[in-house]
């Protein structure tokens, strides 16, 4: 066998994280389209509070069914083959999103793809965790949030330029279509894409071991590595598994002396349940809602989520730099206290905000203060828990639990999602912007309580090594 050279291993393993990573920039379209269409969908189907904070979560149920069933079916077909089944649903739900007519209809589409955004949630991050050396493995991983974010924010920015195109979201722009329905069907493009690119990349080695295709496994490995390194992790692979070499199942999450479930999967549930507790997924779905409730216009609103979209690709990129040298734990926790208190100094701006004659909030001299506030917010999250969140279930699983852990965390966390985002509209209207807030702002400092207790690193681990 030809030895494949260090610089030829890192452009490979470089090429297919970049490949997987464009799940995650769907992902992060897929989540942030929907911001900028709320006006049309309740002008198309005549939906109030409720209706809309389902029409606007809807994908979130799909998305949690995705992530529960990717994991478990990962174990059994392939980390590659569930990224190519989330990119055939990623370009049917975006044209399906675009065309329908009623409730019923775009909530089917947005669920297919709420389970292609949830099956590339877990895949990704997993996925490029078992392909990446330890060295660098949390730098690689972290390049999905940056896909995300920045998938946010192309998202925001083809929002805001339809819909100026067009006047408003919901006029006429091309064709006889609305703009809001144009917003969804710009996300085609990168969808082909993802499908395209992901017939150029290799299966995990980790599952081809796990599946008994160890010469496969070692094929990838060389190229991935070089002989000696490849051959080696073949055997450090197989021996990580379950002695027995069973097939992964669900059942191996529960700690065969004790009979209850393996305190790392409650870790992982916690790591994932926080996540979206501390209301990032609020800013980035009703952005444009929040802002229009404090006197913003639509366009203002807009202009702020492209903002808010180029701040978290800059908090990305700083964690780029760091997550392989200072480690996940400390981002974790400095990203909860930043949290905890920009999301106070929200909460104070919204309980000194006026009224107009239509009883919305009026932020006046505390407009530029709760702005400063929002982006600090947004970047404390996207330079810890966004990225570090992702980097963690993808590596601190055992090779043997790796898929039910990221099942079980995976539902944990879109379950949370579509509960808070359902949640924000009778939240908007029940106690307030202030209220709301502060429930998030109350959840981020328990956030940094829980990383200190019972978060451990794994910075520099290799999989192998992972305990749990």
């Amino acid at each position: 066998m030809n030895t494949v050279t260090e610089q030829d291993n890192t452009l490979f393993i470089a090429f297919i994280s970049i490949v997987a990573t464009i799940g995650g920039f769907l992902f992060g379209f897929d989540s942030g389209v929907i911001n900028g269409t709320v006006d049309g969908l309740q002008a198309a189907f005549n939906s109030e509070s409720i209706g809309t904070g389902f029409n606007v979560s809807s994908m979130l149920l799909g998305c949690a069914v995705g992530a529960f069933f990717a994991g478990r079916l990962a174990d059994k077909y392939g980390r590659r083959t569930l990224l190519l089944v989330a990119a055939v649903f990623f370009i049917v739900s975006a044209w399906g999103s675009g065309i329908a007519t009623g409730s019923a209809e775009f909530v089917f589409y947005r669920i297919l793809g709420g389970l292609a955004v949830g099956a590339a949630s877990v895949m990704a991050p997993a996925y490029i965790s078992e392909v990446a050396p330890a060295r660098y493995r949390g730098m690689l991983t972290t390049v999905q949030q940056v896909a995300i974010i920045t998938g946010l924010f192309m998202a925001f920015v083809s929002n805001y330029a339809l819909a100026n195109m067009a006047g408003l979201s919901t006029a006429e722009l091309w064709m006889g279509f609305e703009a809001w329905r144009w917003m969804f069907w710009i996300e085609l493009f990168p969808a082909v894409l993802f499908l395209v690119a992901l017939l150029f990349i290799p299966e995990s080695p980790r599952f081809l071991v796990v599946s008994g295709r160890k010469d496969d496994a070692k094929a990838v490995l060389i190229r991935l590595y070089g002989d000696s390194a490849g051959n080696r992790k073949v055997e450090e692979i197989d021996q990580s598994l379950a002695g027995d070499h069973h097939q992964p199942r669900l059942s191996d999450l529960i700690d065969k002396v004790t009979g209850k479930i393996r305190t790392i999967a409650w870790i992982g549930i916690g790591l994932a349940v926080f996540q979206q507790l501390v209301g990032i997924n609020v800013v980035f779905y009703y952005g444009a809602v929040l802002w229009q409730a404090v006197g913003y216009t639509e366009s203002e609103a807009l202009l702020t989520n492209v903002i808010s979209g180029a701040v978290s690709i800059a908090a990305c990129i700083v964690t780029l730099g760091l997550v392989d040298k200072i480690g996940r734990k400390p981002l974790l926790k400095w990203g909860s206290i930043g949290m905890a208190i920009t999301l106070g100094i929200m909460v104070y701006c919204f309980l000194q905000a006026g009224t107009d004659v239509n009883g919305n909030l009026m932020l006046g001299d505390k407009g530029t203060l709760a702005l400063g506030s929002a982006l600090a917010y947004v970047f404390c999250f996207n330079m810890s828990w966004g990225p570090v969140m992702w980097v963690m279930l993808g590596e601190m699983f055992p090779n043997q639990i790796r898929g039910s852990g990221l099942a079980i965390a995976g539902l944990a966390q879109w379950a949370t999602n579509f509960l808070i985002t359902w949640t924000f509209p009778m939240l908007l209207t029940g106690i307030g912007l202030a209220g709301a807030y502060g429930l998030y702002a109350i959840s981020a400092a328990i956030s940094a309580v829980f990383v200190i207790k019972f978060v451990y690193e794994t910075k520099g681990k290799e999989l192998e090594d992972m305990q749990g």
